[in-house]
């Protein structure tokens, strides 16, 4: 599980914790500049908040992790499943997962209900940040990054760790039936009282690292919900699309 602290501005996934080689963290809404309904630590450009409360507050985020914000790469998202192997730091457009082998590339994604995965590959040396949101849940995002890693850097996923982040949970999550019957039976419910279905984005993602081959005890769920814990994370659902956003991030340390 995640340390939790007073309105802390990150929290460090406990399965990477004790690990001196890569940095990786999920940014909280707290310590930043922007004010309501921003507030206070957005990370995202794609809203109407100040570009300039914007870029301090990343750089407040990753200075906080000892890093510098031009080591960073981080993509425009599509909610789909294009994969970046990103060999240097900058903004690209239309990856919803970057992977890298290469120490001191910082990737990130952005989210603000969808669900963020890291990976880390300790035998090769190589990580991913992935962008899963349900279409790209649907479309195996998790899977293909894996298969990616294998290709690029020779990765075994029974080596890996991962880290499935904080998003919107199954009890918070309502859809329709046109997005319920893209998913299979063990990552939704249907709710008589309210007529419609659950989906379970953690486990659906979960169920995708066990697939492709990595341990459970290597994997970690977050125990945050970004509606239930809307205090302390932005929810574009439970704020009816005007807020923040949050980053997840991992990279080898040089």
């Amino acid at each position: 599980m995640l340390t939790q602290t007073d309105k802390p501005l990150f929290r460090k996934p406990a399965i990477f914790a004790e690990l001196k080689n890569i940095i990786a963290a999920e940014s909280t809404r707290n310590g930043g500049v922007s004010t309501a309904p921003f507030d206070s630590l957005n990370l995202g450009g794609s809203t109407t908040d100040k570009p300039d409360n914007v870029i301090k507050n990343n750089h407040l985020f990753f200075n906080a992790l000892g890093i510098d914000f031009e080591q960073v790469a981080k993509s425009h998202q599509v909610h789909g499943a294009e994969i970046l192997t990103a060999d240097k730091a900058g903004r690209y457009e239309g990856y919803d997962a970057l992977i890298t082998n290469i120490p001191g590339v910082q990737l990130a994604v952005t989210i603000a209900d969808c669900t963020p995965i890291l990976i880390f590959d300790p035998a090769r040396k190589a990580v991913a940040a992935i962008h899963a949101g349900w279409r790209g849940t649907v479309q195996q995002i998790v899977a293909k990054t894996l298969a990616k890693m294998q290709d690029s850097f020779g990765t075994a996923p029974e080596d890996c760790l991962a880290y499935v982040g904080t998003c919107i949970d199954e009890c918070s999550f309502e859809v329709g039936e046109e997005v319920a019957e893209h998913f299979q039976s063990e990552h939704k419910r249907w709710d008589n009282d309210r007529n419609k279905f659950f989906i379970d984005l953690k486990k659906a993602n979960a169920d995708q690292l066990l697939s492709a081959g990595l341990k459970k005890e290597n994997i970690e769920i977050s125990m945050f919900s970004t509606v239930l814990h809307n205090d302390d994370y932005f929810s574009y659902r439970a704020e009816n699309g005007t807020t923040g956003r949050m980053l997840a991030t991992i990279g080898l340390v040089p």
